[in-house]
């Protein structure tokens, strides 16, 4: 049986003593991923900014991992404010063109993400 092995990005680190995703096998699952600019460790200013980030940092995340889109089969989004869904869904749709190839995916309301957040994610992959 295969070790359990934590995934850690430059600049993607969290204030608590947490990976940014952990890897068993075939199955990566993600820690929290913000928008932060992997260059400070900063979140940007701005939901548009935030969700380009976040849907870079997710990436990043994948390929440290060993993955890549194609591997994810759930996204999880929490959102400060619901109405910004739709600058989640550009990207969304950007990354995951094909409707008869897309993840599971689930958005909550989250009013109280820590300050600058507007949003963030979680994934889950099963990598081939």
């Amino acid at each position: 049986m295969s070790k359990r092995v934590s995934i850690e990005v430059p600049g993607l680190g969290h204030d608590n003593p947490i990976p940014a995703a952990s890897r068993k096998g075939p199955i990566l699952i993600s820690s929290t991923i913000a928008g932060k600019d992997m260059a400070t460790g900063k979140v940007v200013d701005g939901i548009e900014a935030q969700c380009a980030h976040m849907f870079a940092n997710m990436l990043a995340i994948l390929k440290a991992g060993g993955a890549t889109a194609e591997d994810i089969v759930k996204f999880t989004v929490w959102l400060k404010d619901r109405s910004n869904r739709p600058y989640v869904n550009q990207h969304w749709m950007e990354l995951f063109p094909d409707p008869h190839s897309r993840p599971a995916r689930h958005t909550f309301a989250a009013p109280d993400l820590a300050e600058p957040m507007l949003v963030q994610c979680e994934i889950m992959a099963v990598i081939d």
